[in-house]
């Protein structure tokens, strides 16, 4: 592949150990990212800080279908300013790859469903535009997703009518892509002050987009469905009068959380709660 290897790869994903793609990137289980859908931005930041990583949130974002979470599996791209010698290269490797079309579309080429497409193209909006309708609708087919642009994009008015496609970029303009060159397919890249992997779990929301190492995603989505539980047991409490706000709103005691294993114990065993 295209400036990159899976040697590359396993060697920058050590922490996971569990099932990858032939090119070495990790492939979090569909299980856990269908239940990432349910996580809110400030959930996964918490446990990922708690972890140590603290460059892995990029906000500020265009995002064209805001009632759309993305979630995916990062397929990473790197863009940078063209020079003659260094785009030459890169140019005469790629066709002896076989790669057909201009250089953004090597990057769509390797989607398969359930990966996401981020690029960094150094927030380049005019003849920054990463893709258009064409291109949109290969990356809507292959990945079933979206995209996260660090540049452009145009056809506004054609993506649009690209069902459940969620896009998040920096602006838009009518111009093609130009003068800069791929760099590099599946290497480690920077979307405004985070740092992303192949293989991270993207999650795209209303706030921004985070993105999760696979080896945390277990971790995050487990922590989000534990808050959702209880935040359940706190507001039926309060409703029927057994607590006060401050004694819900806190740091449990004993008591409460005996409570709250109880409730979730009976909840487990009837079917449908």
């Amino acid at each position: 592949m295209l400036l990159t290897s899976r040697e590359q790869i396993l060697a920058l994903t050590q922490p996971w150990e569990g099932e990858r793609f032939p090119d070495g990137r990790p492939r979090v289980p569909d299980d856990v990212l269908e239940r990432m859908k349910l996580v809110t931005t400030e959930e996964a930041w918490g446990v990922l800080r708690q972890h140590g990583y603290h460059f892995q949130f990029a906000g500020d974002w265009l995002n064209l279908h805001p009632g759309t979470v993305l979630v995916g599996r990062a397929v990473t791209g790197q863009f940078m300013p063209a020079r003659p010698d260094a785009h030459g290269a890169v140019q005469a490797r790629g066709e002896a790859e076989g790669q057909v079309g201009g250089q953004n579309s090597w990057v769509i080429d390797t989607l398969v469903e359930g990966d996401c497409i981020v690029i960094d193209l150094f927030g380049k909006v005019k003849n920054g535009t990463f893709a258009g309708d064409n291109l949109g609708t290969s990356i809507h087919a292959k990945s079933k997703t979206g995209m996260v642009i660090d540049g452009g994009v145009r056809d506004v008015q054609r993506l649009y009518d690209i069902p459940d496609f969620a896009i998040f970029v920096r602006g838009i303009d009518p111009t093609a892509i130009a003068d800069v060159t791929l760099m590099g397919i599946n290497v480690p890249i920077r979307i405004g002050g985070a740092t992303v992997l192949p293989g991270d779990v993207v999650l795209g929301t209303r706030t921004g987009v985070i993105f999760i190492p696979p080896h945390l995603a277990q971790a995050v989505v487990e922590r989000s469905e534990d808050v959702r539980l209880r935040d359940a047991f706190g507001h039926q409490r309060l409703r029927e009068g057994r607590y006060t706000p401050g004694q819900i709103d806190r740091k449990w005691p004993e008591e409460i959380e005996a409570d709250f294993a109880s409730w979730r114990s009976a909840r487990e065993s009837t079917p449908g709660t």
